[in-house]
């Protein structure tokens, strides 16, 4: 449950947060932060014939990371949706002192995030009819809201997934090897430091410091992310299996990913136009195992989160939301 009260939000006056009380877990308290943007009556009389139109869009970060997409939350609501962005606890906004960054032992703690976040976007409908919910996540928080629709079909009207880590870089088999050493190590201390893996590539594609052009906290999306630890990986490899086995989600599930990977250990400008933190191709076949209606769609020059690419991408993304949205039930 929600305090009820909006505050003006970092991104500035176009957007507003509402702090979720989640009680508290091993660390202390815990909080979730939803975002919305503000919209004015015009807002609504120019969308109010969108694809979208009746949708709610629930947008969930991926790892090291927050809402700072702007971009993207215009886009969604010229389609007609509201859109909202949840930072779950321990990231972004959410992330208090005592915490670890990012951490939990299990993905399916983060119902109780999308379930605060849900309650207190339906307050915002006095009691209305129900309307349409498309999630939509991010790398890992694409894995969680995957997850979630399959255990949660009743809520969900359609998934948006951006460049979602549904399968290990190094293929199903390379987590097989790899899983028992993590459990182990989950078992024995979850929260052991784990050596350093990102070598701040993915900062360097998207920050205006590098290569890229945007501007953010780096407090909440840090140069080489947050410490890995035994506990969280092998939270993320269970949900991984999970999908592996078949998740069954019936509703239209569209996947965006960039046309190729390049996973090395030495800097080349041609990681600005491709997905420097997954394997695409192998993640393009897990997706087949969401469920019976998945698109799939390539990017040519995608980065990893797509809608951080070159503007001629994004301009890309932009279409094929539209598109694909008018393909969902009404």
């Amino acid at each position: 449950m929600g305090t009820g009260r909006w505050h003006e939000d970092v991104l500035g006056a176009s957007f507003e947060r509402l702090e979720l009380p989640l009680g508290e877990d091993g660390e202390g308290p815990v909080v979730a932060t939803l975002v919305r943007r503000r919209r004015s009556p015009n807002d609504l009389l120019l969308h109010a014939r969108g694809p979208l139109h009746g949708v709610d869009v629930l947008y969930v970060h991926g790892w090291s990371d927050y809402f700072f997409q702007v971009e993207l939350a215009e886009h969604l609501e010229r389609l007609g949706a509201r859109f909202h962005a949840l930072d779950l606890r321990k990231y972004g906004r959410s992330l208090r002192p005592h915490q670890t960054p990012g951490f939990v032992d299990d993905l399916a703690v983060y119902d109780e995030d999308i379930g605060a976040a849900l309650d207190a976007i339906a307050a915002e409908h006095h009691g209305g009819p129900r309307r349409r919910l498309v999630p939509m996540g991010h790398s890992t928080g694409g894995l969680t809201l995957a997850l979630w629709a399959a255990r949660h079909p009743d809520l969900v009207d359609g998934l948006v997934l951006n460049s979602p880590w549904l399968e290990f870089q190094a293929s199903a088999l390379g987590r097989a090897i790899v899983t028992p050493v993590i459990k182990l190590g989950a078992r024995r201390n979850p929260l052991a430091p784990m050596p350093a893996v990102d070598p701040g590539f993915s900062t360097r594609t998207v920050s205006a410091t590098g290569e890229g052009s945007w501007t953010y906290d780096q407090r909440w999306r840090p140069e080489r992310g947050f410490a890995l630890h035994p506990g969280w990986l092998a939270a993320v490899f269970a949900g991984q299996e999970r999908v592996a086995q078949g998740l069954g989600i019936a509703v239209p599930t569209l996947v965006l990913l960039s046309d190729k990977s390049m996973l090395q250990p030495r800097w080349d400008d041609a990681m600005t136009r491709a997905d420097v933190a997954l394997n695409v191709d192998v993640v393009a076949h897990r997706a087949l195992s969401l469920g019976a209606e998945v698109t799939v769609r390539r990017l040519h020059g995608a980065l990893h989160d797509v809608v951080l690419s070159a503007p001629e991408v994004r301009d890309q993304v932009w279409d094929v939301l539209g598109r694909w949205a008018t393909t969902l039930p009404r």
